[in-house]
Parts: structure tokens; C-alpha cells; sequence
């Protein structure tokens, strides 16, 4: 079956609700606003129409949750998303600090077919240039990485998995200093009284991450 085709604004309300509640826990209503810029008593009047039509429930005092089909229709957006960002990156030449704003644009237009034959000419990249998992054409997605850099202790050495891609400045202080998926760090201090985080590079750099930054930076255990 080819797969229905939403509104834009229940797109948008279905990705964000999915990130919030990507670790477990439900999205509050005033984060889901803060994230979509848009009023509370917007939110309220969506997420009823949104629960009336099946795509998530209540957790009550608590928020919202996606149901299995909302959270498939969620992965859908996903990865058209990334796999857009992917494809200007690799293939029209565009920085890394400027695709979401593009792939905001477009995911919401191109059909399923054209995401396909993306991904195809691509040879099926699982991850978007911000190293976060691009879910399967079957709705399949790697589990989160919710460990930050902030997160991190002294003595602890980290690879950087992926980044948050909103915000095109702080991609581009990443960039500056070494901080992209993939880059290995030993943390020297964790996070001190300002809240920064001091790191060293494989190559030996040292860098003080401030703490929005390092809260921006998601990382696993290096092993290697």
C-alpha cells in the first residue's frame, strides 16, 4: 500500500513528539509548544485531534505518547528528513550547518518514491550527516543514544555518535572545533562551576565545551 500522506502540521507534530519521547518518557505539552513555536491551547486542540484519529494517547499528569501507528507514521517523516540532508550533502555540496532548514522544507513534498530512489543512490546510508540513525523503509531504527557529553565523567573516553542539527551555529562551532560524529575525546573535567566540559581531541587539542553545547553532543563509549 502506498503510504497515506498527512498534513504538514500533524507531520511536524508527530516528529516532534517522537523526539521528546524517544528515551520513554511522554511529551509534556509545553515542551511540544516550545519546540513548535506555536501557543499551548494550539497544542491542546492538535493533540486531542491527534488522539481522536488514533495516533497517541494520554499519559495522564504526565503528557502524551505516541500509539504504534502514530510512531510509525513519525519514523516515515524521520526519514525522509534525513535521508533529504543526507542526499544534499553528499550530492548538491551543501554544509552540514545547512541542511535541516532545507530538509524542513522539503519533507513535507517529495513523494516516498523520490526518497527511495535517494536512498538507492545513496546506497542506503543508515545514518544522516549529523550521525543520527535514518529509520529502515520498514520503520526499523537504531536505539537511542541518550548519554551526552554533559553526561560524561572525568578519565572517560567517548566517540561522538551524533549531534542535535537545529541550531546552524552550534553546528558550525562543532565543526570549528573538532566536536563531529566519529572524533574521539578523553574528558579531563567534567562539568565545572560555568558548566563547561574539558576534552581533549585524539590529536591531542584540548577544548572547553560549553554546557548547551555538551548537552548537544551525544556519545558512546570508546572501545576502539
Amino acid at each position: 500500500m502506498t503510504p497515506r500522506r498527512l498534513s504538514r502540521s500533524v507531520e511536524d507534530y508527530l516528529k516532534v513528539i517522537y523526539g521528546l519521547s524517544e528515551t520513554g518518557d511522554p511529551a509534556s505539552t509545553s515542551a511540544i509548544a516550545s519546540l513548535l513555536d506555536v501557543q499551548p491551547a494550539s497544542v491542546t486542540g492538535m493533540v486531542k485531534r491527534l488522539a481522536e484519529s488514533g495516533l497517541l494517547e494520554h499519559v495522564p499528569y504526565k503528557g502524551v505518547r505516541l500509539t504504534e501507528q502514530g510512531a510509525s507514521d513519525a519514523l516515515r517523516v524521520l526519514r525522509r528528513h534525513r535521508i533529504l540532508e543526507t542526499y544534499l550533502c553528499e550530492r548538491l555540496a551543501y554544509s552540514w550547518d545547512d541542511v535541516h532548514d532545507e530538509a524542513e522544507r522539503l519533507e513535507h513534498a517529495v513523494s516516498e518514491n523520490l526518497i527511495e530512489r535517494m536512498a538507492a543512490a545513496l546506497d542506503f546510508p543508515v545514518h544522516d550527516p549529523h550521525g543520527a540513525p535514518i529509520p529502515t523503509r520498514r520503520g526499523e531504527i537504531e536505539s537511542a543514544e541518550v548519554a551526552t557529553l554533559a553526561d560524561a565523567r572525568p578519565g572517560d573516553r567517548v566517540r561522538i555518535r551524533a549531534v542535535r542539527d537545529e541550531d546552524s551555529d552550534e553546528l558550525r562551532s562543532m565543526a570549528a572545533e573538532g566536536l563531529v560524529p566519529g572524533a574521539r575525546v578523553l574528558v579531563s573535567q567534567g562539568q565545572s562551576v560555568d558548566g563547561a566540559v574539558e576534552v581533549s581531541l585524539a590529536n591531542g587539542d584540548r577544548r572547553s565545551v560549553q554546557a548547551d553545547l555538551a548537552r548537544h553532543i551525544y556519545v558512546v563509549p570508546d572501545d576502539g
